[in-house]
């Protein structure tokens, strides 16, 4: 059996990709697993040579460039979506992708808000205009407004009432939380109008939908990051689930601002709810990711991974905030779940190399490398950090 060939599609500056350290475990699990991996951007292709410029790390945290033979699968996990890139990424005659392209978050949303396998879980959700965003001020007490094609928490403001009229929270695409008190409805109608203009993503259109309350912890919003992946046969398993605590005043949960933490889901819930709601907590969280990616897959095709953003309300209702498809796997090291952060890694791996032994017609074996990877697990026994 060849070699595999494994391309990671990401975005490069320079000799430099943002998430570095997610791409680099991914290279390192890859070869783990008997493949041979590289990371690379659309600037990177050569079609006339039919090779790639692809990067792997190096010392001292940093990438080398090298000539690499055209990959066998390619797992597209680029998150800066500008025309070049998307130029590419339409073309069906270029590469064999593990994972289809998707769509942007206010479609998606539209779309699981349609299906009646996953609509009542979905809190209300409005493509953004004034009258949209009068209507649900109207009808809830806490309302969110989005942008539909955003990522980490950028640009999102909270809208809740209060005894004296509303207060306003929100996240600037510079990362800053601003708080600022308002007393009247068409004053928030004005200051968002104005925010949906100054914030907005590329030229994407903003969503607003019904707000909930997820102070499970008081002054703090908290929700659960639930990743569910392909794994080595093609099959969909919850990898893991992690608690993310977000930071005073802030209207999100993203840990890379502020003072934001992740903690284990399972310990949290039972505290929180005690041990039976939290056992149907969690096996709700579980069907709600199975049924979404029936409906995603049956929408856009074949995945690699999602990340679900499941808010539980303060009365254990489970909700769907968002879903992305190409999530921070970040949750899981915060939490210190070193070995589902490994496992996290490894699968798309895994799922891709499943793609291309059945693009060459070979029957893939794995269970070598798998055992030994395990067993270097086990060694550890959690104690370790990093992906080695």
């Amino acid at each position: 059996m060849k070699k595999l060939t494994v391309g990671i599609l990401a975005h490069r500056e320079g000799n430099l990709f943002k998430n570095s350290r997610f791409l680099s475990d991914l290279v390192t699990e890859g070869r783990k697993l008997g493949a041979s991996v590289y990371v690379f951007s659309h600037k990177d292709v050569n079609e006339e040579s039919r090779t790639i410029r692809g990067f792997t790390p190096g010392s001292e945290g940093k990438w080398a460039g090298a000539t690499c033979p055209w990959p066998d699968v390619v797992i597209d996990f680029c998150r800066k979506l500008y025309k070049p890139f998307r130029d590419m990424r339409r073309r069906k005659d270029l590469f064999v992708y593990a994972n289809h392209k998707f769509t942007y978050k206010w479609k998606a949303m539209k779309l699981f808000a349609d299906s009646d396998k996953l609509k009542r879980w979905i809190p209300k959700t409005l493509l953004y205009s004034p009258q949209a965003l009068d209507q649900m001020i109207e009808n809830y007490d806490l309302v969110y407004v989005k942008p539909g094609n955003g990522t980490g928490g950028h640009s999102v403001l909270k809208i809740k009432k209060t005894g004296g009229g509303y207060l306003l929270q929100g996240r600037k695409r510079s990362g800053r939380i601003v708080v600022t008190p308002v007393m009247t409805k068409q004053g928030v109608i004005h200051r968002i109008n104005r925010w949906v203009q100054t914030e907005k993503i590329r030229s994407g259109s903003f969503m607003v939908q019904q707000g909930l309350d997820l102070q499970l912890i008081p002054r703090r919003h908290v929700d659960v990051r639930l990743l569910i992946q392909k794994n080595e046969i093609g099959n969909w398993e919850v990898t893991g689930k992690v608690l993310r605590v977000g930071a005073k005043n802030s209207p999100t949960t993203n840990l890379i601002y502020g003072d934001g933490k992740a903690l284990v889901f399972q310990t949290f819930i039972k505290s929180r709810f005690g041990l039976r709601k939290a056992k149907e907590i969690e096996l709700e969280c579980e069907e709600l990711a199975h049924r979404l990616m029936e409906v995603v897959e049956e929408r856009f095709g074949s995945m690699v991974e999602f990340g679900l953003d499941v808010g539980i309300d303060v009365n254990g209702q489970v909700w769907l905030i968002e879903a992305n498809p190409k999530p921070s796997h970040e949750g899981f090291i915060k939490s210190k779940e070193m070995a589902t952060y490994r496992k996290s890694i490894r699968r798309p791996i895994q799922y891709a190399m499943h793609v291309a032994n059945q693009h060459l017609g070979e029957e893939p074996n794995n269970s070598f490398h798998e055992q030994a990877i395990m067993e270097n697990d086990l060694r550890s026994d959690g104690a370790r950090t990093k992906v080695q």
